[in-house]
């Protein structure tokens, strides 16, 4: 169980934050984990320290599985109803593909209590995703398929009256996996500014992950469900162990990756908030044995879950056997840390990882450092969410010469990158037409770069210096975009840069040598995933949720440090 543990002294060693050059590199980013400031934790802390009531309000589906059920999450001052539509799939019309057109599962988040009218607008319309329409009263729309083996395996269990194996669900983690959760505005729900003032939904995507979260407790609940209808006699539940090791996978491709290309102000305010909290932990000047037996146990539960992290991709593969490497290290670096004699032992330690452990097993240390102190970096969440509309207008008043100082030293890498190389400039990223996605085409190899996003923001940038350079320096910033408009979104960027420095990706987004999955994942561990297992370089699963508590857990004895399974002895 989770006991907090007290600073020892204030700390007196001033430990800078590591420079954006360091922290925004892709395969840095490729290497993060979730840490106490990811949004599901997040949430789940709020759930538990306000005393959040989440049950099953009505259930209408048949015995094979067609209807539709409500699920009611209420807090002290706000209630919010997941309102699922269950399907009866053609197993033909299964994909996660965003294209796909079929699901065994569709949901809306609704604002308060879904009534009968809401239920019967929506089942017009959420089975359709986006070629239906919801409401301002709704926060989200979502969708989810069955991990089709495990799925039909648990049935089979439970109809006959035993519980299924533990191994076999640890192989998958989880009975659906999600291939979308839509909100802020889209397909017609309410935009993110008209609720970003409840407490609830402060912090960056509340509503989406209390949708997964109830999203969750319906596979399981469909999952029995069949089962007693398979054989009413015999069917049992699935035991509560079993039931909190399932979380809900989630499919996520080329989608996400733009997202902080495009929120380089909110995506600032992330990483700022974990940079702050690793440096605040780093500069604790003395260690005592609670903080060091802590740690060791949080280790050694990590590398338990590596034993659980399971994936075929070549390159996670090889990734979760250099942690595994990593993390003995670290293991036997920890037998070096005298808690009589520890004055920055944190801070130590982690210079010793940069030099020692590779770029995982660095970023797993930082997990697992900021989890020390909930009292130092907690309140660093509270940070994470920004009004972007405050830090969107261009300063037509600055100097083209300041323009160009503001691009030479915040941009130092993009003018060391030589785009004439095909390599350096082989990708773009544009729309599909299908479904207006983000997706990443080949420049020399396929037609469509005439409608590329504006996502090369390295090479972007040298282009508008390059046409700066040729501009009058004592003119303003008005003048230049008047006469070059094609760089407004650069020029933009580089004054948002200019004050928040953790905006940017210090790396060429249009490299040959690119792996999406590396912005896929940085994303994603913000959210609070685990277990990334990339099935190419442009597409990830994850499991969210997996081991947290249930709702009536959430009420008494609540474990924060879930994301660490428990070792069994």
């Amino acid at each position: 169980m989770y006991k907090e543990i007290a600073v020892d002294d204030a700390a007196d060693h001033v430990v800078e934050l590591r420079p954006p050059e360091k922290v925004l590199r892709l395969q840095r980013m490729g290497s993060m984990h979730q840490t106490r400031l990811s949004f599901m934790r997040v949430l789940l802390r709020r759930f538990a320290k306000e005393q959040w009531h989440i049950e099953k309000r009505d259930w209408q589906i048949d015995q094979n599985g067609v209807g539709y059920a409500v699920y009611v999450c209420a807090g002290p001052h706000s209630t919010y109803s997941l309102v699922v539509f269950s399907h009866d799939l053609d197993p033909a019309k299964r994909s996660d593909r965003v294209i796909a057109e079929a699901w065994d599962a569709t949901f809306a988040l609704v604002d308060g209590l879904a009534d009968d009218a809401d239920i019967r607008r929506l089942q017009n319309n959420v089975p359709l995703q986006e070629a239906g329409r919801i409401s301002e009263k709704e926060l989200s729309l979502s969708r989810a398929n069955r991990s089709v083996r495990l799925f039909n395996y648990v049935r089979q269990e439970l109809s006959a009256g035993r519980q299924p194996q533990a191994s076999e669900l640890d192989a998958v983690g989880y009975l659906m996996r999600t291939t979308a959760v839509y909100g802020s505005g889209k397909f017609g729900a309410l935009d993110r500014c008209f609720v970003a003032d409840r407490s609830e939904l402060a912090s960056p995507f509340q509503a989406e992950l209390m949708a997964v979260y109830m999203i969750r407790l319906f596979s399981v609940d469909i999952v029995e469900h069949l089962a007693h209808c398979d054989a009413p006699d015999t069917a049992v539940t699935l035991c509560k162990d079993l039931r909190r090791s399932l979380g809900v996978g989630n499919s996520t491709g080329l989608g996400m990756a733009p997202f902080i290309v495009n929120h380089p102000v909110l995506f600032h305010h992330w990483i700022t908030a974990r940079e702050k909290a690793l440096r605040d932990v780093r500069a604790i000047t003395q260690v005592n044995r609670e903080n060091l037996a802590l740690l060791k146990s949080l280790l050694v539960r990590q590398q338990a879950g590596l034993e659980h992290w399971n994936s075929s991709h070549p390159l996670q593969v090889d990734k979760v056997s250099t942690l595994d490497k990593d993390l003995r290290l670290l293991s036997a670096q920890l037998q070096n840390i005298d808690p009589d004699n520890g004055k920055l032992a944190w801070n130590s330690l982690y210079l010793w990882a940069e030099d020692n452990l590779s770029l995982e097993g660095q970023e797993c240390l930082v997990t697992l450092l900021i989890e020390l102190y909930p009292n130092v970096v907690d309140h660093h969440a509270a940070q994470m969410s920004v009004d972007e509309e405050k830090h969107f207008k261009i300063n037509g008043q600055m100097k083209v010469a300041e323009l160009i100082q503001i691009l030479h030293k915040n941009y130092r890498y993009a003018f060391d990158i030589d785009f004439k190389d095909p390599q350096a400039n082989a990708r773009f990223w544009y729309a599909s037409e299908e479904k207006l996605e983000p997706r990443l085409g080949e420049r020399f190899e396929e037609q469509g770069a005439e409608r590329e996003h504006p996502l090369a923001i390295a090479r972007d940038i040298v282009l508008a210096e390059q046409s700066a350079q040729q501009f009058k320096s004592t003119a303003s910033v008005a003048e230049f975009l008047l006469e070059h408009p094609e760089h407004r979104h650069v020029v933009r960027r580089a004054q948002q840069v200019s004050q928040f420095p953790y905006a940017e990706i210090t790396d060429n987004l249009i490299d040959k040598g690119v792996l999406p999955i590396d912005l896929l994942r940085c994303k994603l561990s913000f959210f609070g995933a685990i277990k990334f297992d990339p099935r190419s370089d442009r597409w990830v699963r994850i499991n969210m949720f997996q081991h947290a508590p249930l709702p009536d857990e959430l009420l008494h004895n609540y474990d924060d440090q879930w994301i660490y399974p428990a070792v069994l002895h």
